[in-house]
């Protein structure tokens, strides 16, 4: 998904998601970015399973007898 960045308002970027449809994302998210700017938003399945292995490895150890 890309978003642009319409404005800023405080400690939140306001960015166009679709024609007159717009939200708030926390700047510290977008550090550097201006007004105009493009920002893509994507999911990262292939972390998030890597992640998912890991973090069920730590508590089977974590509760091995």
């Amino acid at each position: 998904m890309e978003v642009i960045i319409d404005r800023f308002e405080g400690e939140y970027a306001i960015v166009e998601i679709d024609k007159d449809k717009f939200e708030s994302l926390p700047k510290v998210l977008v550090p550097g970015a201006k007004e105009g700017d493009v920002v893509k938003i994507l999911v990262d399945h292939d972390t998030t399973k890597k992640r998912k292995e890991h973090i069920s490895n730590l508590m089977d150890n974590l509760f091995l007898d």
